[in-house]
């Protein structure tokens, strides 16, 4: 009977927001017009350096303005709010989702890629960390081939800073994106906090005897949900199906998506090895589902006879999720275990991932890795480190690594050099966190609720 009840609750807030969504279809198809005449973008402090000194390649397209304006949907919106800014904010997150103005488009639409070269997007998951992210966007600044891509920004909070950030991007197409059920739109009802509630460490025989909302839905360890942890399961997997289902610029995408977050940091020649190792797993890996740019171990010695191998590994998530890259045909077989991806009781979106590898997915993961990494992270501090955030200093040794290695980056080709051992990976361990039957719904609703 209380799982019912919790259906009925999410589908009521699902309802909710399709006619939500449908009431800015609407709208929106009646002020488009007016946005697209003004012709203005708001401007914001550069990032990494003018765009003379941006380190791309010589056959770059020159930078454009951009092509949309969010001057007028923005002031709508925060009209349509009146004086809630909660209701503000949601309805204008949900207007630039509906409407999806892409900057600098014609950089994205007009590429010109060699052959055999993939068309890549890179979906970039944003916090709260601006510094972190404005050492990201610098990185890309000065890749060659950065000025191909997609940049797509999945931001779960609205902030000015991150959106100036956002808005100095020159350089690319850059389309930003917003999860819709953050605890900034949520803050005191799910799937933010909301008061009635269980506590984490309320033990269920007293929740039970308060009648708190989630009693009867503790997670392995007998804890109750604490959304700023569920939040980023949430937002991982929403971002997932937005970006290859719902984001009209990657329409019929036939290429690589590049998933990426805030404290990632990118060498100047990530988007070349990109493309050699997608041509190696085309060659010596067609069931290889997954590329990743790198992993969390420290580079000792040089880059010389390195910097052109790849290893060939069985998908760890504690080693190979960042500077994931995956095809849409990766896609459709995580889509196909959408149920046990969001009832498998793990906030973390990586750890959910590796159980799928064991338990759902036609097979475990083979992962192609370069010995030597092109992503890096900046961000030793945050929801799982206690200490305080130093990117910038982070990102100094990073630049002094590869500024001495400068000569061996961009290889002709990649080849695999080593051949580990390849078998399933379970998660050692369950971390608990995602109990709630609120949780699980709201998730499996992500498909359908764009």
């Amino acid at each position: 009977m209380r799982l019912r009840i919790y259906k009925r609750k999410v589908l009521a807030l699902l309802l909710a927001l399709g006619a939500a969504a449908c009431a800015l279809a609407l709208w929106g198809g009646a002020g488009a017009g007016a946005g697209e005449a003004a012709g203005e973008e708001p401007a914001g402090p550069a990032v990494g350096g003018s765009s003379s000194s941006s380190g791309g390649s010589p056959g770059s397209p020159a930078r454009q303005a951009g092509n949309a304006s969010w001057g007028p949907p923005l002031a709508a919106a925060a009209a349509e709010g009146g004086g809630n800014e909660t209701l503000r904010l949601r309805s204008l997150v949900y207007r630039l989702n509906f409407d999806q103005p892409v900057r600098h488009e014609a950089l994205w639409t007009g590429r010109a890629l060699g052959a055999g070269e993939a068309p890549v997007a890179l979906v970039v998951q944003v916090h709260e960390r601006a510094e972190h992210l404005r050492l990201l966007l610098a990185s890309l600044r000065r890749a060659p081939g950065a000025e191909k891509v997609l940049l797509v920004l999945s931001h779960d909070v609205w902030a000015p800073e991150l959106n100036a950030l956002a808005a100095a991007v020159d350089f690319c197409a850059v389309l930003q994106i917003f999860f819709p059920f953050s605890r900034q739109l949520y803050p005191a009802e799910f799937p933010g906090s909301d008061p009635r509630d269980c506590p984490r460490d309320l033990g269920q025989a007293e929740a039970l005897r308060r009648g708190c909302l989630n009693a009867r839905y503790p997670d392995a360890f007998g804890h109750y949900r604490e959304a700023a942890f569920a939040q980023t399961k949430h937002h991982w997997w929403w971002k997932l199906h937005f970006a290859w289902e719902r984001i009209r610029a990657l329409r019929r995408h036939p290429g690589l998506l590049l998933f990426l977050e805030e404290d990632h940091y990118l060498a100047p020649d990530f988007y070349a090895v990109l493309q050699r190792l997608w041509a190696l797993r085309q060659r010596d890996c067609p069931d290889c589902q997954l590329l990743s740019l790198g992993s969390y171990a420290a580079v000792r010695g040089g880059f010389a006879q390195r910097a052109d191998k790849a290893e060939l590994k069985s998908w760890k998530s504690t080693e190979h999720n960042m500077g994931m890259a995956f095809a849409r045909d990766t896609y459709e077989q995580l889509l196909a275990c959408t149920d046990a991806f969001c009832a498998y009781d793990d906030y973390n979106w990586d750890w959910t991932l590796q159980h799928l590898t064991v338990h759902c997915l036609p097979r475990f993961w083979k992962v192609l890795v370069p010995e030597i990494p092109r992503v890096f992270h900046t961000g030793d501090c945050g929801m799982h480190h206690k200490k305080a955030c130093r990117p910038a200093a982070q990102s100094a040794k990073i630049d002094a690594l590869l500024d001495a290695n400068r000569q061996h980056l961009f290889p002709e080709a990649m080849s695999v050099s080593k051949r580990y051992s390849l078998a399933p990976v379970s998660p050692h361990v369950k971390n608990g966190g995602w109990g709630d039957i609120r949780d699980h719904e709201l998730c499996k609703s992500y498909r359908r609720l764009q």
